[in-house]
């Protein structure tokens, strides 16, 4: 930074995909400051550093910061300014901050521009100073593509494309840049495992309305036949590095179309000068986040396995801890991993699980390790959040487990927690809603009684693709935020929460597909079907608190749950279900 006289450099969570997770290539931010989690932005001066998270992260940013010099800066939290607001006070006229250009969205630089540019402050996007001292700097990713089987994928590879060019046309744009890996997997019907837990794999596609594509990709992750099949197509393959190239050869009559919020600057960079260039959302995400009916099917055989795989990894945990064998939270994920790994098609899990006891289910994404876990007791709670991928869908399911006795607290929470989910789960919308318009039904019960938690209510789902999907979400509506309306066939999850630190944490969470309801005089409207199947552990509940149509909502699921699962199970497993799907 002294040496090229910059003032700041931002280090954010993202790769040239901007993607969620990241290869260890892109993992700067983690490498230089010590915490691992998923979300938070890096920013060094000459004389500070902060890193800026979420509520989900506080805990584990405070020790894993601890010492090093770097200060937790809290997001979203009363009179604590966001990274950028900090920079517009802290630095001064003249001043330079970079950020590497395949770490940041075209929409990005342009807001820190703005605001920056209000100070005197330039940006420089060309710099990866973070590069430059990363002496072992991990290696791109070498997995394999596979061909999604059309017996699952259930839409052809030219029909999809088909329906995106129609779209193309309709803006008419001659070209077409997605560089978001889950709609390139979900395109092409490939998957791959260049990032952990999500079956997408490195590349960028330049797509041509005339009738053709190209694939830019490590040549070496596709067999000769996987090759032949795209090209049959009409998809060519190109090297990875190769995109800037092709997209500095775009001339006077070629138009493109590219997401700003999906594509990262130093991209963008590459465009040819003469092209004409549109701007809007990847007609694919859109496409993708309604699920085909074929595409449903299987997601609803997926839950049943999922669902019987977890009962019998509680039932043997319940056992264990009955017959006094010693059990911790890592123990919990390789039972989980066991019984999803006999299951078919099973091909991993959707996330890294999440087992916290008591205090720890207080961490919203807390993560035990072989150096910092806890030892399970027979009292109290456990909260289990899991995910499994299968080739016929995507799972993420939250349970909490009474382990023995319960206090009144522990009880009550969780059950405010339950009187939440259940109205959003039963929720009536009309076409047109979106997910900020109803996020207030899971969080009204624990408002009623002075509480809150800090995270969204529900995230999109993929079809065995990533288990954070976009573009619709349930959480509280942000200013200049878009509200995208919730259609049929969109996978979201329902997971109220509440969280006190050193104490315990409370999470149910299903998955649900929007689905048609009923016409009426005031126009169409929606509903969700619940697509989780698995009992909830009433022993954790305080059923006094509930309602007559809660407890009729929470019954009917259980003997909807012991209806699918009782024929997959048999001798303990089935008496486990049908003791805890026994109504109220």
């Amino acid at each position: 930074m002294a040496k090229r006289s910059i003032a700041a450099c931002l280090v954010p969570t993202a790769d040239p995909h901007l993607s969620e997770y990241l290869p260890a290539h892109w993992q700067a931010r983690e490498w230089l400051s010590g915490f691992t989690s998923s979300a938070g932005t890096l920013l060094v001066t000459a004389t500070e550093a902060g890193l800026w998270t979420d509520s989900r992260y506080f805990s584990q940013a405070e020790q894993q910061l601890a010492g090093n010099g770097i200060a937790l800066m809290k997001q979203r939290t009363a009179h604590a300014p966001e990274h950028l607001s900090w920079l517009q006070q802290h630095l001064h006229q003249g001043d330079v901050i970079a950020v590497v250009g395949d770490s940041v969205s075209v929409a990005t630089q342009r807001q820190v521009e703005r605001l920056l540019g209000s100070v005197g402050v330039k940006l420089r996007v060309d710099l990866d100073l973070p590069g430059d001292i990363w002496a072992e700097r991990p290696a791109l990713p070498k997995a394999p593509v596979v061909e999604h089987p059309l017996t699952y994928a259930g839409t052809s590879r030219a029909e999809k494309f088909d329906k995106l060019r129609g779209a193309l046309r309709k803006q008419h744009a001659t070209h077409h840049l997605i560089s978001s890996l889950d709609d390139i997997a979900w395109l092409t019907n490939l998957r791959g495992s260049d990032v952990e837990c999500n079956p997408v794999f490195l590349a960028h596609l330049l797509v041509e309305t005339a009738g053709r594509a190209t694939l830019f990709v490590d040549r070496m992750k596709l067999n000769d036949e996987l090759v032949a099949a795209l090209a049959a197509d009409g998809i060519q393959i190109a090297n990875y590095a190769t995109l800037g190239d092709a997209l500095s050869e775009l001339g006077t009559n070629d138009t493109l179309l590219f997401d700003p919020g999906r594509v990262v600057s130093s991209v963008v960079q590459k465009i040819g000068t003469k092209a004409t260039c549109i701007e809007g959302p990847n007609p694919s995400t859109a496409f993708k986040a309604c699920k085909s009916k074929d595409e449903l099917t299987h997601i609803r055989e997926v839950m049943r396995r999922d669902g019987a795989a977890l009962t019998r990894a509680f039932r043997r945990l319940e056992e264990r801890l009955a017959a006094g064998m010693t059990q911790t939270e890592l123990d919990v994920d390789t039972l989980l991993r066991e019984e999803r790994s006999a299951q078919p098609d099973f091909v991993g899990e959707s996330f890294a699980t999440i087992a916290g006891y008591m205090e720890n289910g207080a961490l919203p994404h807390y993560r035990a390790t072989p150096e910092a876990h806890n030892t399970l007791q027979r009292h109290g709670l456990l909260l289990i959040d899991s995910g499994g991928q299968y080739l016929g869908g995507t799972t993420d399911i939250t349970r909490v487990l009474a382990l023995g006795p319960t206090t009144a607290e522990q009880r009550r929470d969780a059950t405010l927690v339950m009187k939440g989910m259940i109205a959003l789960s039963r929720a009536r919308f009309p076409k047109g809603a979106s997910g900020p318009q109803l996020d207030a039904l899971a969080r009204a019960p624990l408002w009623a009684s002075g509480m809150d938690y800090g995270h969204g209510t529900g995230h999109g789902v993929g079809y065995f693709l990533n288990v954070h999907e976009g573009p619709q979400g349930i959480r509280p509506p942000i200013a200049g935020g878009a509200l995208v309306p919730l259609e049929p066939g969109m996978i979201s999850s329902i997971e109220p929460g509440l969280y006190k630190p050193a104490r315990h944490g409370i999470r149910h969470e299903n998955l649900a597909v929007v689905v048609e309801a009923e016409q009426t005089e005031f126009g169409d409207f929606y509903a969700f079907e619940t697509l989780t199947l698995c009992p909830f552990d009433r022993r954790a509940l305080e059923p006094g608190l509930l309602n007559p149509e809660e407890r009729a909502w929470l019954d009917d699921y259980h003997a909807s749950v012991r209806a699918a699962l009782g024929p997959l199970l048999e001798d303990a497993d089935l008496a486990w279900l049908e003791k805890h799907c026994a109504p109220l």
